[in-house]
């Protein structure tokens, strides 16, 4: 289902034996990497979420386009791992869930690593990313061989995303948490229903600079 930062030391080079003053050439700064965030109201809080487009260009575009139609708005956070990461992205009204279904993006390369708070698109194989995300609790880097590929880092509210709702674990069969395809198929009704205390996200808006 589902789903370095390099150090280095200068050393100082000797003067050249010459009695002219050397002008020393600065090396450009590296350029500056542009992204956007996105502002996530939850029943726990706010978190933000930094997307760059450079780590993971289609994923990066597909999150925008959630985000600017409301896609998340009223979203339950229905898989939650202590430990592991937390998913959602299955929208609460079964028919908008059904358009969205089939509209699968290419896979992009994994460029960044899922270490904790980074976020990516779940999978169910090739090339078959849509709606549903994850962020990461801790260091599971274990999933960059898998092709899931960090578009994005919460970057405040991390102890927001800590605080969702995790007592009903793993989904159905698995474990307590609800079935997917009954989320699908009946939304937010059968959510609300059947698991009362899972944590919602009320709305995600885009951050203008």
């Amino acid at each position: 289902m589902l789903l370095f930062l390099l150090t280095f030391a200068c050393q100082s080079e000797p003067e050249p034996p010459s009695s002219v003053p050397v002008k020393v050439v600065q090396p450009a700064p590296d350029p500056v990497e542009e992204g956007f965030r996105a502002h996530f109201e939850t029943t726990e809080g706010a978190f933000v979420i930094e997307v760059m487009p450079s780590w993971a260009p289609l994923g990066a575009e597909r999150f925008r386009e959630l985000v600017e139609t409301g896609f998340f708005d009223d979203v339950r956070f229905f898989r939650v791992i202590s430990g592991f990461m937390v998913q959602f992205g299955i929208h609460g009204t079964p028919e908008i869930s059904g358009e969205w279904k089939n509209k699968t993006i290419k896979d992009d390369p994994v460029k960044k690593s899922n270490t904790r708070g980074m976020v990516s698109f779940a999978t169910s194989g090739r090339n078959s990313r849509t709606t549903q995300i994850f962020i990461n609790f801790s260091d599971n880097s274990n999933l960059d061989g898998m092709g899931f590929a960090p578009f994005g880092k919460v970057i405040s509210g991390m102890e927001v995303v800590d605080a969702l709702y995790s007592g009903y674990g793993e989904g159905a069969p698995q474990g307590r948490g609800p079935w997917q395809n009954r989320i699908q198929d009946e939304g937010n009704t059968y959510l609300d229903s059947d698991f009362p205390e899972m944590d919602r996200l009320i709305k995600a808006v885009l951050v203008e600079d």
